[in-house]
């Protein structure tokens, strides 16, 4: 297989509200900051363009037709990926790999605070036949699936309190995360109750921003870039999104997302061979879900790593440095590049006062949030 790299990020964001910019000023930003790090002109040098955005959130239908002008696609392939952001990433990773390409962008973007009604967006991607009659709120399906987890690995509520801690204080230290803050596991425990066992402070909010990357063949890769991020194996998997039907325990879209994405980067033991991790904590219980899908500790095992520091940035295995979602914002489906962002800024050796000691590879996992058990995930070497 043809090698392929990530020789430039550019992001713009992110804040909680953006009422300065539109959605195309901010993509514009972010490009502009990628080409130039990468090197490249888009109109001269970028072969094709893909974005990522759900049309429901856009309030427009075939969204790419409004993407080509704030990112220097005019008459250039552009197509638009209705998923997480890193399943975009994927999707320019596979156009280089086919050889047709030899330089791909990739733009994903959130702005949320102009979605009025985004509860009621989300609800509307529940089955209309038999789920969608029931006005599930979004929320209360996070606190049954919670709920759920925790009886069946015996995590306690105050060790997914202790993940906002965490993940907040992890933003406090990033100069780009919208909700950086230090916290005490009494404030989380303690914030109002949403839907039991879920609580605000246990639930990401929303921000503002835009990321662009842009990809490129090996050879290509290193002719632009002094240190280019290697993408060394990928992977998604998108289960039933049905309540009746889908896996409420563990997170069967992780572990399979995660399976396929070792398996082509060649790793046996993700434990010994992942530095460091950036996955979704949409909810914070999710952040520990996901960890131990993605097979990073056992069953049952995360909240206890949590609690004896080994996911802080000092421990043995950091995981969302950048603050995660719940310290940077949850980015509707930009949030998954988020992920990759940090990754590849850790690798770089470029991540300011979070910045980790000697890692070399890293893990990077996006979830499309409920009612979706959808999962994509990449790993990226220095």
């Amino acid at each position: 297989m043809r090698q392929v790299a990530i020789v430039g990020v550019g992001y713009s964001g992110f804040r909680s509200i953006s009422p300065d910019l539109s959605y195309k000023e901010l993509m514009y930003e972010a490009a502009a900051k990628a080409y130039d790090d990468a090197g490249v002109d888009p109109r001269r040098d970028v072969e094709s363009f893909v974005s990522v955005a759900e049309d429901f959130n856009e309030g427009t239908s075939i969204f790419d037709e409004y993407v080509p002008d704030q990112i220097g696609g005019v008459l250039k392939p552009v197509h638009t990926i209705p998923g997480d952001g890193i399943h975009g990433l994927i999707a320019a990773y596979m156009q280089v790999l086919t050889g047709a390409m030899d330089i791909v962008m990739v733009e994903a973007h959130s702005k949320a605070s102009n979605v009025l009604t985004l509860s009621d967006v989300v609800a509307y991607a529940m089955d209309p036949i038999y789920n969608r009659p029931l006005r599930a709120n979004p929320l209360f399906i996070a606190g049954m699936e919670m709920n759920r987890y925790l009886y069946k690995t015996g995590t306690t509520e105050e060790q997914c309190a202790q993940v906002v801690v965490k993940n907040r204080a992890n933003g406090f230290l990033n100069p780009s995360a919208a909700y950086g803050a230090r916290l005490s596991l009494d404030a989380v425990l303690s914030s109002e109750p949403l839907s039991y066992p879920l609580k605000r402070l246990e639930v990401s909010s929303h921000a503002d921003g835009a990321i662009v990357m842009v990809l490129a063949s090996g050879d290509v890769a290193q002719e632009l870039s002094a240190l280019p991020i290697w993408i060394t194996g990928v992977g998604w998997c998108n289960e039933t999104p049905s309540l009746e039907t889908r896996d409420w325990e563990s997170a069967t879209y992780a572990r399979n997302s995660a399976e396929m994405a070792y398996r082509v980067a060649g790793i046996r033991n993700p434990r010994l061979e992942i530095d460091f991790a950036e996955v979704d904590d949409t909810f914070a219980y999710k952040e520990l879900q996901h960890m131990e899908a993605l097979g990073l500790c056992r069953e049952g095992e995360a909240g206890l790593l949590l609690e004896e520091g080994d996911t802080e940035l000092d421990g043995e295995l950091p995981l969302n440095p950048s603050g995660g979602n719940l310290g940077v914002g949850h980015l509707l489906d930009a949030s998954g590049l988020a992920r990759v962002l940090e990754v590849v800024l850790q690798l770089r050796g470029i991540a300011g006062q979070r910045q980790l000691e000697d890692v070399e590879t890293g893990l990077a996992f996006g979830w499309r949030s409920i009612p979706t058990t959808s999962g994509a995930a990449v790993v990226l070497s220095n």
